[in-house]
Formats: C-alpha cells, sequence, structure tokens
C-alpha cells in the first residue's frame, strides 16, 4: 500500500515532505516521480490533472487536501465506487471566519475606499456603518458556515443562514430550501457565500437571487468561482442595487488581467486566500484515513456523491 501526492501547484514536494516526515515508514511518492502504480491505494489531491486518477488500478480513496471537492467531481473519469474524503479543520474554519470578519468590517468602516483614496491624494471623509446597523446572512451552514455565525455572534452581529436541510444553530435564524430562501435573502443586508459548489449552486449568485436582496447589500463571495455569474453581478453594482463586493474566488485563477473586475471601484478582490489549508492540521487527518484504510475502517469525513459534498 502506498500514497500519491497529486497537486498542480508549488506545494507539492512541500506536502510529500510533510507526509513522509508524519509517517516515514510509509511509501509515498508525487505524481511526476516514478513511482509502482499499481502500489496506490490512497491519492491525496488538489486540483488534479484530468484522467490521472485513472492511472492506480488499485486506488481505494481519493483524499481533497481542503474543504472542497469540486474539482474532483469535474473530473468526469473519476471512479464512482471510491470514496473521497475532505478535509474538516478547525483552524480551516477559524482562518475562513476571520478573513470574513475583516471583510466585512472593512466594507463597513470603508477601509477599500480610503485606501484608493490614499493612492489618488484625495481626502474624503465618508458615512460609515455600524454592527447595529446590520443583518448577515450565511448561505452555507457546514462547519465554515457555524463557525462563522459563531464569531459573528460573539461580535454582536445579527445573524441568519440558509441551509439545504432545516438546522439547529443557537442564535442564529436558520431557513432551509428553495422555498425559504427568498426570506432569508430579504434579510441579509451582507451576503456571505460559504457554499459547496453542486449542480444545485452553481451560478446561484445572479441577478435572480440580487433582486431579493435590500438595496446597498454588500456580497462576499469565499465559496468558489463558479457561484457567481460574473455579468450578473456587475449589473447590480452599477445599477445601484449593490454597495459593493469583496470576492476571493474566481471562474478563472489568477484572474485575467482583462477581467472588469479588476477597475470596478465597487469590487475589493483578493487572490484565493481566506482560508489556506495548514499543514498541520490537514496531514494528521489523511494519515488516519489512510490508516483505516489499511485496516478495514470507516472514513472520517466522507463525501456524498449524491449530495456533491
Amino acid at each position: 500500500m502506498a500514497i500519491v501526492v497529486i497537486r498542480q501547484d508549488n506545494k507539492l514536494d512541500m506536502w510529500k515532505n510533510a507526509l513522509i516526515a508524519n509517517a516515514p515508514d510509509t511509501s509515498i511518492y508525487t505524481y511526476l516521480e516514478e513511482h509502482p502504480k499499481k502500489d496506490i491505494t490512497m491519492a491525496c489531491v488538489w486540483k488534479q490533472p484530468a484522467e490521472s486518477l485513472n492511472l492506480y488500478p488499485n486506488l481505494r480513496c481519493i483524499a481533497s487536501f481542503g474543504a472542497g471537492v469540486d474539482f474532483i467531481f469535474k473530473d468526469q473519469s473519476v471512479p464512482e465506487h471510491i470514496p473521497i474524503t475532505r478535509v474538516v479543520d478547525p483552524v480551516l474554519a477559524s482562518d475562513m471566519s476571520e478573513f470574513v470578519l475583516a471583510s466585512i468590517l472593512g466594507f463597513f468602516k470603508n477601509l477599500n475606499s480610503y485606501k484608493t483614496d490614499q493612492l489618488n491624494k484625495i481626502w474624503a471623509p465618508r458615512e460609515y456603518k455600524r454592527i447595529s446597523d446590520v443583518t448577515v446572512g450565511i448561505m452555507g451552514m457546514g462547519a465554515l458556515g457555524e463557525k462563522l455565525a459563531e464569531d459573528l455572534i460573539k461580535n454582536r452581529f445579527k445573524v441568519v443562514g440558509w441551509a439545504n436541510s432545516p438546522k439547529v444553530i443557537p442564535g442564529v435564524d436558520i431557513y432551509s430550501g428553495n422555498n425559504q430562501k427568498n426570506t432569508f435573502l430579504s434579510q441579509s443586508n451582507i451576503l456571505v457565500c460559504l457554499l459547496p459548489l453542486t449542480k444545485e449552486t452553481t451560478g446561484i449568485l445572479n441577478n435572480e437571487l440580487f433582486k431579493e436582496l435590500p438595496k446597498q447589500s454588500y456580497v462576499i463571495n469565499v465559496a468558489r468561482g463558479g457561484h457567481l455569474v460574473d455579468e450578473d453581478l456587475l449589473e447590480y453594482l452599477n445599477n445601484g442595487h449593490l454597495a459593493g463586493a469583496g470576492l476571493d474566488v474566481f471562474h478563472q485563477e489568477p484572474l485575467p488581467v482583462e477581467h472588469p473586475f479588476w477597475n470596478h471601484p465597487k469590487i475589493h478582490i483578493t487572490p484565493h486566500v481566506a482560508s489556506v489549508s495548514d499543514i498541520d492540521s490537514v496531514i494528521p487527518q489523511l494519515l488516519e484515513n489512510y490508516r483505516r484504510l489499511k485496516e478495514g475502517l470507516p472514513l472520517m469525513n466522507e463525501v456524498s456523491r449524491e449530495k456533491g459534498y
């Protein structure tokens, strides 16, 4: 039995070396080096090349390095009988929550606008919002959404949530399903998208959704670029219905230099940095599932293929 690491970024060797350091007696390879493909039983992946997982005849587990698995499902060649796992990590959730809180406060206090003013040597005081002025709506009440809601409540925000199915979270009014979506949206002065990307949620941030938000709402997308219809966001920013947007994820990354988001005064762009998998937190999860795989035990954090998360 062995593990293969498949990533298309500059962190391939870093993750391989971290796995080896924590499991020195385990055979671990990167997909770019020579390795015995028939020995591979677990593939740890992040945005793997299409059809790369078909090279391993004895593969028994596909493990995402992060909380998201949409990139795995995009590969139509992934064998349907192989279980897929994802990361459920309190560090990842805390990082995400801190980032969103910073994004909200930056919008509240006009920090993004003031930075632009500084570069243009403009002195222009603006009215600002207070926490008591708004309700934050969270789309997606999984582990990340729950942590964000908890931290927002600690900071005196009123919070509502929208989930696929009913949930009970202390201090949060939870709405579920399409029948309750518009009621949720009508209260969301700040809308945060933390949904998994599935067939049902692709393009969910569109003009039909934006028109249900209160006027001068602010949209934050820290989930996946595929949730957003770019042209619809631009329309609702330009017609004044939305006050602005904070975007950390995009259809194409890096965002192409010619994309209109770059120069839009109401859009704040960050380069997919809201939360990054922490090696010290993630490696033990991956290796625990490898142990369970060897011993024939149930895997942790297995993904539902039916739901897509």
